[in-house]
């Protein structure tokens, strides 16, 4: 997701008068709350995520009202600056059905201070999004990330649902419904072994066909060790009645899905070729956006930051990791105190 221009700005931490704040914490920060954890409705090869339900064998992945509020409400509190960001993702967060989400919006409005100003977004697969959805989405300006790997045949590689079947059609209605109510929205292509070679074609496809206007390119890199590659890696697809193993940011080795590093920077300069010859001020690809701004001081991207921290995750049940590519039990920061009445 599009991150605000004021996330990372170091220098400006000054405490609201009379708060508990630590002097150093940060006047804002973007959290990605996962209020469905780990479960999806669809089964992509290289999700990382899916796997994290081995943290939590045996429970109903489902945010409960409670959590909920302390969530929001600590949220909002949190924030030094006047704009906040309430920004979903999963699994698939659309599985928490579109109650769970006016709900969310509700206890927005009840704890928000006066000028505080929130922003709404989700990243989705689209697969379940129809004009209720985008009717709620349109209503309250939320900003809908879609996930989508380009055209058909470079989609439907990886992202496929349990039965092996391409997702690429129920996505395209998805994006549909999106187009129909006016539903502000981004890309998020993932780039790894199946489209690698292809990033004019890719960067067309979104352009041309999606209508995109706001790009952002995630490199697939799976790290395992030898005991993983022997057994998950064989396959085009994992089954999806295997267990997955719990992935974690350790081992020596990438799985034969993960993007080739030369070719990821050969993707990147396609891309740019088009984008600059083309598309400056009218097509915004996250990569370039950011990398412009790193040589200004200002990091928008955690990867180009001189520290990270900014960007904490948020189980279903209140436990806090510090990143979402490090929901694992050593990178824990607790779990937030649930709200009673």
């Amino acid at each position: 997701m599009q991150l605000d221009p004021n996330l990372f700005v170091a220098s400006q931490r000054t405490a609201i008068a009379g708060s508990a704040w630590p002097t150093d914490a940060p006047h804002a920060f973007h959290l990605l709350a996962k209020p469905s954890g780990s479960t999806c409705n669809i089964d992509c090869s290289y999700c990382f995520f899916l796997s994290k339900e081995a943290l939590y064998p045996d429970q109903r992945q489902h945010m409960s009202d409670g959590t909920l509020e302390t969530y929001i409400r600590q949220l909002l509190e949190s924030h030094q600056a006047p704009k906040v960001q309430v920004a979903w993702q999963g699994g698939e967060p659309t599985l928490m059905q579109l109650a769970f989400f006016q709900r969310a919006v509700e206890l927005v409005e009840r704890h928000r201070r006066p000028g505080q100003i929130v922003e709404h977004s989700i990243q989705t697969n689209g697969t379940l999004l129809d004009d209720d959805w985008c009717r709620f989405f349109k209503q309250h300006r939320f900003l809908v990330g879609l996930s989508v790997d380009g055209p058909r045949q470079l989609h439907d590689h990886y992202r496929v649902d349990r039965l092996g079947r391409g997702t690429f059609s129920r996505v395209l209605q998805g994006w549909r419904h999106l187009r129909q109510h006016g539903v502000e929205f981004n890309i998020l292509c993932t780039v790894h072994a199946a489209n690698q070679q292809h990033g004019r074609a890719v960067y067309r496809f979104l352009r041309d066909e999606l209508d995109a206007r706001w790009i952002q390119f995630i490199p697939i890199v799976e790290r395992i060790d030898t005991r993983v590659m022997s057994t998950d890696d064989q396959d085009q697809h994992l089954p999806s009645t295997k267990t997955r193993p719990l992935y974690t940011q350790s081992g020596n080795l990438v799985t034969r899905r993960s993007v080739d590093p030369a070719q990821y920077g050969q993707f990147l300069v396609d891309v740019f070729e088009e984008w600059v010859r083309n598309d400056v001020g009218r097509v915004f690809v996250q990569q370039f956006d950011v990398a412009l701004e790193a040589c200004f001081g200002r990091h928008l991207l955690c990867v180009h930051a001189p520290e990270c921290g900014y960007g904490p995750a948020l189980e279903y049940n209140g436990d806090l990791y510090c990143c979402d590519h490090y929901v694992e039990p050593n990178y824990l920061l607790g779990n937030i105190p649930i709200h009673r009445t």
